[in-house]
């Protein structure tokens, strides 16, 4: 890739920081290519999540099926639902065609993906062993609230990372009060019912990281906006030692366990995996994240 090829394909993404190996390797790569080509074309990043929507939404709808050839296509759906979800980041960076329900939309785009596999997982079930319809769903929904959860707290740490980078990278950063204010100037409509979403969205964030509230609290009352370089470096280095766990918890770390279960027909332990596994990861990387930002703070005061 060419300078002025690598230095745009770079401008496309939040951060190198926060992309994990199969997102530089393939995903971003592929997306960057999509989105430049999309640019000129008038086409919004908005279109393009719509349309990612329902071509995840149409995937998980494959895997409902036993067929390992209507599980395949549906592999392929997904991964090009994912694609999409690069192209349109990439083409709102590329264009500087940005809104905040752009990014709420964006957000909920592989909620709706999982939301689909999950009742289709429990279809599938409840047909594979001839019952227990109630337990399959059960299962299902566990499995989705679990999904939300990790999501969410994933997305905080990614997003927070990028504000430890610089304050240009970390603009979509905001507090809760910054994102109620905003929700009550905007006008009544599907916009500002999105966004009330995301009041609660950002609620759950706070209440979930006591120890880096105390520390974003800190460094607002001492610096304001203006968080000096090295205590940045600091934070960045801590934050990155974290990705590794978090990465886990993102489409990549979920789907290629998605991908094994469904090849296998032991879709069962896809649900499992969401309900057990992944929250003991969730629960390991908050631990450690709540622990960087205690012993930073802690070693500050001193």
């Amino acid at each position: 890739m060419k300078d002025e090829q690598k230095q745009k394909y770079e401008a496309s993404l939040k951060s190198i920081e926060t992309e994990n190996r199969i997102d530089r390797i393939f995903y971003r790569p592929l997306g960057f290519r999509l989105a430049v080509l999309l640019t000129p074309t008038g086409i919004t990043p908005n279109a393009i999540t719509i349309i990612s929507i329902f071509v995840g939404v149409a995937a998980g709808i494959l895997f409902g099926s036993q067929s390992v050839w209507y599980n395949m296509i549906g592999i392929v759906l997904l991964i090009s639902a994912n694609i999409l979800d690069c192209v349109d980041g990439q083409l709102a960076r590329l264009t500087g065609i940005k809104s905040a329900i752009g990014r709420i939309l964006d957000g909920l785009a592989g909620d709706f993906w999982f939301l689909a596999i999950y009742i289709s997982l429990a279809l599938r079930l409840s047909h594979q062993y001839g019952g227990h319809t109630g337990w399959f769903f059960a299962m299902a929904i566990a499995a989705g609230l679990s999904n939300l959860l990790q999501s969410n707290i994933t997305d905080y740490y990614k997003t927070l990372h990028l504000f430890f980078i610089s304050p240009a990278k970390g603009a979509e950063f905001e507090t809760p009060e910054q994102v109620k204010a905003k929700h009550s100037e905007m006008p009544y409509g599907v916009s500002k019912m999105f966004y009330f979403l995301y009041v609660w969205y950002t609620l759950l964030q706070v209440k979930a990281t006591p120890h880096l509230q105390s520390l974003l609290g800190w460094l607002r009352t001492k610096f304001g906006a203006d968080i000096p370089e090295e205590l940045r470096l600091q934070l960045r280095k801590g934050s990155r030692s974290i990705m590794p766990t978090i990465d886990l918890l993102t489409f990549n770390g979920r789907s290629i366990v998605l991908f094994i279960v469904l090849l296998t027909g032991y879709v069962w332990a896809y649900l499992l995996y969401e309900i057990v596994v992944l929250n003991i990861v969730l629960w390991l990387a908050m631990h450690k994240h709540e622990a960087m930002c205690r012993n930073f703070l802690r070693s500050q005061k001193q």
